[in-house]
Protein backbone atom coordinates (compact mmCIF):
# COMPACT_ATOMS: atom_id res chain seq x y z
CA UNK A 1 0.00 0.00 0.00
CA UNK A 2 1.23 3.36 -1.13
CA UNK A 3 1.85 6.26 1.42
CA UNK A 4 -1.13 8.79 1.30
CA UNK A 5 1.53 11.99 1.50
CA UNK A 6 2.75 10.77 -1.82
CA UNK A 7 -0.34 12.22 -3.81
CA UNK A 8 0.67 15.50 -2.85
CA UNK A 9 3.07 16.76 -5.36
CA UNK A 10 0.78 15.59 -8.27
CA UNK A 11 -2.00 17.80 -6.83
CA UNK A 12 1.05 20.95 -6.61
CA UNK A 13 1.91 20.43 -9.77
CA UNK A 14 -1.44 20.50 -11.48
CA UNK A 15 -2.30 23.95 -9.27
CA UNK A 16 1.23 25.35 -11.08
CA UNK A 17 -0.24 24.57 -14.78
CA UNK A 18 -3.49 25.93 -14.10
CA UNK A 19 -2.21 29.30 -12.70
CA UNK A 20 0.48 29.35 -15.60
CA UNK A 21 -2.43 28.93 -18.12
CA UNK A 22 -4.42 31.63 -16.34
CA UNK A 23 -1.69 34.10 -16.63
CA UNK A 24 -1.12 33.04 -20.42
CA UNK A 25 -4.66 33.99 -20.57
CA UNK A 26 -4.14 37.45 -18.57
CA UNK A 27 -1.18 38.35 -20.77
CA UNK A 28 -2.54 37.58 -24.09
CA UNK A 29 -5.74 39.93 -23.30
CA UNK A 30 -3.44 42.42 -22.64
CA UNK A 31 -1.75 41.86 -25.92
CA UNK A 32 -5.13 42.39 -27.77
CA UNK A 33 -7.47 45.14 -26.23
CA UNK A 34 -11.15 44.67 -26.49
CA UNK A 35 -13.07 46.51 -30.15
CA UNK A 36 -13.83 49.92 -29.67
CA UNK A 37 -17.85 50.65 -30.53
CA UNK A 38 -17.61 53.10 -32.90
CA UNK A 39 -20.17 54.70 -35.63
CA UNK A 40 -18.89 55.58 -39.14
CA UNK A 41 -19.29 57.82 -42.33
CA UNK A 42 -18.15 58.03 -45.47
CA UNK A 43 -16.20 60.75 -46.94
CA UNK A 44 -18.25 62.51 -49.96
CA UNK A 45 -18.08 65.05 -52.17
CA UNK A 46 -20.10 68.12 -51.68
CA UNK A 47 -20.66 71.65 -52.57
CA UNK A 48 -20.02 74.53 -49.74
CA UNK A 49 -20.63 77.86 -49.57
CA UNK A 50 -17.91 80.38 -48.77
CA UNK A 51 -19.57 82.55 -46.59
CA UNK A 52 -19.40 85.68 -44.30
CA UNK A 53 -22.13 85.93 -41.54
CA UNK A 54 -22.83 88.35 -39.04
CA UNK A 55 -25.66 89.39 -36.46
CA UNK A 56 -27.27 92.96 -37.48
CA UNK A 57 -30.37 94.97 -36.52
CA UNK A 58 -33.18 96.21 -38.21
CA UNK A 59 -34.35 99.64 -39.15
CA UNK A 60 -38.00 101.04 -39.71
CA UNK A 61 -37.79 103.43 -43.35
CA UNK A 62 -41.16 104.36 -42.70
CA UNK A 63 -41.83 105.91 -39.23
CA UNK A 64 -44.60 108.93 -39.05
CA UNK A 65 -45.26 110.85 -36.50
CA UNK A 66 -49.19 111.56 -36.15
CA UNK A 67 -49.95 114.57 -34.96
CA UNK A 68 -53.67 116.33 -34.27
CA UNK A 69 -54.98 117.74 -37.44
CA UNK A 70 -57.48 119.87 -35.26
CA UNK A 71 -57.73 121.88 -31.65
CA UNK A 72 -59.58 119.52 -29.08
CA UNK A 73 -59.38 117.30 -25.79
CA UNK A 74 -58.10 113.29 -26.24
CA UNK A 75 -61.30 111.56 -25.05
CA UNK A 76 -59.58 108.02 -25.58
CA UNK A 77 -56.57 106.28 -26.48
CA UNK A 78 -56.68 103.03 -27.82
CA UNK A 79 -53.47 102.33 -28.82
CA UNK A 80 -49.94 101.67 -26.56
CA UNK A 81 -46.86 101.46 -27.32
CA UNK A 82 -45.27 98.13 -28.79
CA UNK A 83 -49.03 97.17 -30.42
CA UNK A 84 -48.82 95.92 -33.41
CA UNK A 85 -51.27 97.93 -35.77
CA UNK A 86 -53.11 98.09 -39.52
CA UNK A 87 -53.32 100.91 -41.70
CA UNK A 88 -56.65 102.73 -40.71
CA UNK A 89 -57.03 101.77 -37.40
CA UNK A 90 -58.61 103.71 -35.08
CA UNK A 91 -55.60 105.13 -31.89
CA UNK A 92 -57.32 107.60 -30.39
CA UNK A 93 -60.70 109.82 -30.34
CA UNK A 94 -60.68 113.75 -29.96
CA UNK A 95 -63.66 115.41 -28.79
CA UNK A 96 -65.63 116.77 -31.53
CA UNK A 97 -68.26 118.85 -29.42
CA UNK A 98 -67.04 122.14 -30.71
CA UNK A 99 -66.99 120.92 -34.42
CA UNK A 100 -70.50 119.72 -33.85
CA UNK A 101 -72.34 122.92 -32.63
CA UNK A 102 -69.95 124.77 -35.45
CA UNK A 103 -71.80 122.18 -38.01
CA UNK A 104 -74.91 123.01 -36.87
CA UNK A 105 -74.05 126.67 -36.80
CA UNK A 106 -73.05 126.22 -40.72
CA UNK A 107 -76.25 124.22 -41.68
CA UNK A 108 -78.45 127.67 -40.19
CA UNK A 109 -76.58 129.90 -42.10
CA UNK A 110 -76.89 127.94 -45.21
CA UNK A 111 -80.72 128.01 -44.33
CA UNK A 112 -81.03 131.49 -44.05
CA UNK A 113 -78.77 132.12 -47.08
CA UNK A 114 -81.05 129.78 -48.98
CA UNK A 115 -83.89 131.93 -48.50
CA UNK A 116 -82.46 135.09 -48.91
CA UNK A 117 -81.32 133.71 -52.50
CA UNK A 118 -85.37 132.12 -53.25
CA UNK A 119 -86.60 135.45 -52.24
CA UNK A 120 -84.17 137.59 -54.74
CA UNK A 121 -84.95 135.72 -57.14
CA UNK A 122 -88.65 136.03 -56.76
CA UNK A 123 -87.78 139.73 -57.14
CA UNK A 124 -85.90 139.06 -60.39
CA UNK A 125 -88.59 137.44 -61.51
CA UNK A 126 -91.30 140.71 -60.75
CA UNK A 127 -88.94 142.89 -61.96
CA UNK A 128 -88.28 141.09 -65.30
CA UNK A 129 -92.29 141.02 -65.87
CA UNK A 130 -92.31 144.67 -64.87
CA UNK A 131 -89.36 145.87 -67.30
CA UNK A 132 -91.14 143.67 -70.35
CA UNK A 133 -94.12 145.96 -69.54
CA UNK A 134 -91.95 148.97 -69.23
CA UNK A 135 -93.10 150.07 -65.84
CA UNK A 136 -89.73 150.00 -63.98
CA UNK A 137 -85.78 150.46 -65.96
CA UNK A 138 -83.34 148.36 -67.21
CA UNK A 139 -80.85 149.45 -64.38
CA UNK A 140 -83.28 148.51 -61.86
CA UNK A 141 -83.49 144.22 -63.09
CA UNK A 142 -79.76 144.48 -63.48
CA UNK A 143 -79.36 145.35 -59.41
CA UNK A 144 -81.78 142.89 -58.64
CA UNK A 145 -79.69 140.28 -60.30
CA UNK A 146 -76.34 141.74 -59.15
CA UNK A 147 -77.81 141.07 -55.72
CA UNK A 148 -79.34 137.72 -56.62
CA UNK A 149 -75.11 136.56 -57.86
CA UNK A 150 -74.02 138.30 -54.43
CA UNK A 151 -76.66 135.60 -52.29
CA UNK A 152 -75.57 132.97 -54.92
CA UNK A 153 -71.82 133.42 -53.59
CA UNK A 154 -72.31 133.73 -49.77
CA UNK A 155 -74.19 130.18 -50.17
CA UNK A 156 -71.06 128.61 -51.67
CA UNK A 157 -69.19 130.03 -49.13
CA UNK A 158 -71.24 128.68 -45.92
CA UNK A 159 -71.47 125.59 -47.63
CA UNK A 160 -67.42 124.92 -48.43
CA UNK A 161 -67.88 126.37 -44.96
CA UNK A 162 -69.87 123.34 -43.40
CA UNK A 163 -67.60 120.85 -45.69
CA UNK A 164 -64.53 122.20 -43.78
CA UNK A 165 -66.19 121.58 -40.58
CA UNK A 166 -67.53 118.33 -41.82
CA UNK A 167 -63.48 117.37 -42.66
CA UNK A 168 -62.67 118.51 -39.51
CA UNK A 169 -64.63 116.35 -37.64
CA UNK A 170 -63.36 113.52 -39.51
CA UNK A 171 -59.80 114.36 -37.90
CA UNK A 172 -61.29 114.24 -34.59
CA UNK A 173 -60.54 110.14 -35.33
CA UNK A 174 -56.60 109.12 -35.04
CA UNK A 175 -56.09 106.47 -37.75
CA UNK A 176 -52.54 104.89 -38.03
CA UNK A 177 -50.72 105.92 -41.42
CA UNK A 178 -49.31 102.52 -42.11
CA UNK A 179 -48.90 99.03 -41.22
CA UNK A 180 -46.66 99.29 -38.16
CA UNK A 181 -45.90 99.71 -34.75
CA UNK A 182 -46.51 102.26 -32.24
CA UNK A 183 -42.71 103.08 -30.95
CA UNK A 184 -44.35 105.79 -28.17
CA UNK A 185 -47.86 107.17 -26.94
CA UNK A 186 -47.26 110.77 -26.77
CA UNK A 187 -50.74 111.46 -25.06
CA UNK A 188 -53.34 110.75 -22.60
CA UNK A 189 -57.20 110.78 -22.30
CA UNK A 190 -57.98 114.43 -20.61
CA UNK A 191 -54.89 115.84 -22.80
CA UNK A 192 -55.94 118.87 -24.90
CA UNK A 193 -53.72 119.40 -28.34
CA UNK A 194 -53.34 121.85 -30.94
CA UNK A 195 -53.05 121.50 -34.40
CA UNK A 196 -49.69 120.32 -35.56
CA UNK A 197 -49.00 118.13 -31.50
CA UNK A 198 -47.50 114.97 -31.67
CA UNK A 199 -49.53 112.24 -30.91
CA UNK A 200 -48.13 108.75 -31.69
CA UNK A 201 -45.00 107.68 -33.53
CA UNK A 202 -45.72 104.63 -35.78
CA UNK A 203 -43.23 102.85 -37.36
CA UNK A 204 -43.79 100.93 -40.85
CA UNK A 205 -43.05 97.58 -41.16
CA UNK A 206 -43.35 97.66 -45.10
CA UNK A 207 -40.19 98.76 -45.84
CA UNK A 208 -36.79 97.56 -43.54
CA UNK A 209 -33.27 98.36 -43.88
CA UNK A 210 -30.91 95.94 -42.16
CA UNK A 211 -27.86 96.98 -40.70
CA UNK A 212 -25.03 94.46 -40.58
CA UNK A 213 -21.67 95.23 -39.54
CA UNK A 214 -18.62 93.42 -40.82
CA UNK A 215 -14.81 93.71 -40.02
CA UNK A 216 -12.95 95.34 -41.49
CA UNK A 217 -11.18 92.41 -43.58
CA UNK A 218 -14.29 91.27 -44.43
CA UNK A 219 -15.82 94.19 -45.57
CA UNK A 220 -13.25 94.49 -47.80
CA UNK A 221 -14.74 91.24 -49.94
CA UNK A 222 -17.75 92.85 -49.88
CA UNK A 223 -19.69 94.56 -53.20
CA UNK A 224 -23.08 96.41 -53.49
CA UNK A 225 -25.11 94.12 -55.21
CA UNK A 226 -24.14 90.81 -53.56
CA UNK A 227 -26.56 88.48 -52.49
CA UNK A 228 -26.96 88.37 -48.82
CA UNK A 229 -29.43 85.96 -47.15
CA UNK A 230 -31.26 87.38 -44.07
CA UNK A 231 -33.35 85.81 -41.28
CA UNK A 232 -34.76 87.38 -38.02
CA UNK A 233 -36.08 85.92 -35.00
CA UNK A 234 -39.05 87.64 -34.93
CA UNK A 235 -40.09 84.90 -37.99
CA UNK A 236 -37.95 82.20 -37.60
CA UNK A 237 -39.22 80.23 -41.01
CA UNK A 238 -38.70 82.84 -43.19
CA UNK A 239 -35.16 83.20 -44.79
CA UNK A 240 -35.11 86.47 -47.31
CA UNK A 241 -32.77 86.82 -49.76
CA UNK A 242 -31.92 90.06 -51.36
CA UNK A 243 -28.81 92.05 -52.20
CA UNK A 244 -25.91 94.75 -50.83
CA UNK A 245 -27.72 98.23 -51.14
CA UNK A 246 -24.62 100.14 -50.30
CA UNK A 247 -21.63 100.01 -47.82
CA UNK A 248 -20.85 102.45 -45.20
CA UNK A 249 -17.64 102.84 -43.23
CA UNK A 250 -18.14 102.81 -39.90
CA UNK A 251 -14.24 104.40 -38.33
CA UNK A 252 -14.25 104.13 -34.11
CA UNK A 253 -11.72 104.73 -32.00
CA UNK A 254 -11.44 100.47 -31.51
CA UNK A 255 -12.29 99.35 -34.89
CA UNK A 256 -12.38 100.27 -38.77
CA UNK A 257 -15.95 98.03 -39.26
CA UNK A 258 -18.28 98.45 -42.30
CA UNK A 259 -22.15 99.11 -41.97
CA UNK A 260 -23.27 96.86 -44.55
CA UNK A 261 -26.67 97.60 -46.03
CA UNK A 262 -29.67 95.71 -47.24
CA UNK A 263 -33.41 96.63 -47.99
CA UNK A 264 -36.39 94.05 -46.85
CA UNK A 265 -39.84 94.92 -48.49
CA UNK A 266 -42.75 93.63 -47.65
CA UNK A 267 -42.06 90.63 -45.26
CA UNK A 268 -44.67 89.39 -42.64
CA UNK A 269 -43.51 89.22 -39.41
CA UNK A 270 -40.20 91.02 -39.85
CA UNK A 271 -40.18 94.09 -37.56
CA UNK A 272 -37.81 97.37 -36.95
CA UNK A 273 -35.55 96.89 -34.00
CA UNK A 274 -35.07 92.73 -33.95
CA UNK A 275 -32.06 91.50 -34.73
CA UNK A 276 -31.21 89.79 -37.91
CA UNK A 277 -28.93 87.36 -38.87
CA UNK A 278 -27.22 87.99 -42.64
CA UNK A 279 -25.28 85.09 -44.73
CA UNK A 280 -23.08 86.84 -47.72
CA UNK A 281 -21.73 84.54 -50.17
CA UNK A 282 -18.65 84.80 -51.09
CA UNK A 283 -17.98 81.67 -53.16
CA UNK A 284 -17.95 77.93 -53.18
CA UNK A 285 -16.12 74.71 -53.41
CA UNK A 286 -17.98 72.69 -55.57
CA UNK A 287 -15.77 68.98 -54.87
CA UNK A 288 -15.34 69.76 -51.39
CA UNK A 289 -14.43 66.47 -49.65
CA UNK A 290 -17.06 66.49 -45.91
CA UNK A 291 -17.03 64.23 -42.93
CA UNK A 292 -19.31 64.83 -40.35
CA UNK A 293 -17.69 67.58 -37.65
CA UNK A 294 -17.34 65.11 -34.58
CA UNK A 295 -14.84 62.83 -36.77
CA UNK A 296 -11.52 65.00 -36.53
CA UNK A 297 -9.98 64.41 -33.08
CA UNK A 298 -6.91 66.66 -31.81
CA UNK A 299 -4.09 64.44 -30.99
CA UNK A 300 -0.38 65.02 -30.43
CA UNK A 301 0.00 65.22 -34.10
CA UNK A 302 -2.57 67.59 -34.89
CA UNK A 303 -6.06 67.23 -36.21
CA UNK A 304 -6.75 63.45 -37.19
CA UNK A 305 -9.39 61.14 -38.66
CA UNK A 306 -9.55 57.56 -38.68
CA UNK A 307 -10.01 55.58 -41.44
CA UNK A 308 -11.69 52.58 -40.81
CA UNK A 309 -10.43 49.17 -42.48
CA UNK A 310 -10.97 45.76 -42.03
CA UNK A 311 -12.77 46.32 -38.38
CA UNK A 312 -9.35 48.16 -37.76
CA UNK A 313 -8.59 52.49 -36.68
CA UNK A 314 -6.05 54.32 -38.53
CA UNK A 315 -4.75 57.66 -37.72
CA UNK A 316 -4.79 59.84 -41.09
CA UNK A 317 -3.38 63.02 -40.25
CA UNK A 318 -5.50 65.98 -41.95
CA UNK A 319 -6.25 69.78 -42.60
CA UNK A 320 -9.98 71.41 -42.06
CA UNK A 321 -11.19 73.40 -44.53
CA UNK A 322 -14.89 75.03 -44.00
CA UNK A 323 -17.45 74.15 -41.68
CA UNK A 324 -21.41 74.17 -42.76
CA UNK A 325 -24.43 72.18 -41.29
CA UNK A 326 -22.75 70.02 -38.97
CA UNK A 327 -20.12 68.82 -41.50
CA UNK A 328 -16.02 69.93 -41.98
CA UNK A 329 -14.19 70.14 -45.08
CA UNK A 330 -11.33 67.78 -45.07
CA UNK A 331 -8.72 70.05 -47.50
CA UNK A 332 -6.25 67.38 -47.59
CA UNK A 333 -5.45 64.05 -46.06
CA UNK A 334 -8.49 62.38 -46.73
CA UNK A 335 -9.98 60.83 -50.40
CA UNK A 336 -13.73 61.09 -51.11
CA UNK A 337 -15.44 57.40 -50.59
CA UNK A 338 -13.30 56.38 -47.19
CA UNK A 339 -14.70 55.33 -44.37
CA UNK A 340 -14.23 57.00 -41.27
CA UNK A 341 -15.21 57.00 -37.32
CA UNK A 342 -17.90 59.25 -36.02
CA UNK A 343 -19.15 58.26 -32.66
CA UNK A 344 -16.60 56.81 -30.48
CA UNK A 345 -13.76 58.21 -32.16
CA UNK A 346 -12.27 60.24 -29.37
CA UNK A 347 -11.32 56.81 -27.71
CA UNK A 348 -9.92 55.61 -30.25
CA UNK A 349 -5.82 55.70 -31.45
CA UNK A 350 -3.76 54.38 -34.45
CA UNK A 351 -4.44 50.81 -35.51
CA UNK A 352 -6.84 50.34 -32.48
CA UNK A 353 -9.85 47.57 -33.06
CA UNK A 354 -13.19 48.42 -33.79
CA UNK A 355 -16.61 47.44 -33.53
CA UNK A 356 -19.11 49.08 -36.26
CA UNK A 357 -22.15 49.94 -34.57
CA UNK A 358 -25.00 49.19 -36.83
CA UNK A 359 -28.53 50.97 -36.97
CA UNK A 360 -30.32 48.15 -35.17
CA UNK A 361 -27.56 47.93 -32.46
CA UNK A 362 -28.66 51.40 -31.33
Amino acid sequence: MKPKFAVFPIIIFALMLSACAKKEENKSAAISPPATLISVAKAENRKLEVAEQTVGEMEGLVDPTVGAEVAARVVQVLAHAGQDVKKGQLLAVLDAVDLSLQRREAQAEIGRIEALLANQGKTVDRNQRLVEKNFISRSALDDAASQQDVIRQQLEGARAQLATIEHNTTKTRILAPVDGRVEKQIVSPGDFVKIGDPLFQVIGMQRLRAHLPFPEGVAAKLHAGQTVRLSTPTSPDKVFTTTIREIKPLIGTSNRAADVIADVVDQAGWQAGASVTAVVVLGEHTEAIVVPETSVVLRPAGEVVYVIKDNVAYQRIIQRGLRQDGMVEIASGLSAGETVAVDGSGFLTDKAPVKILQANDK
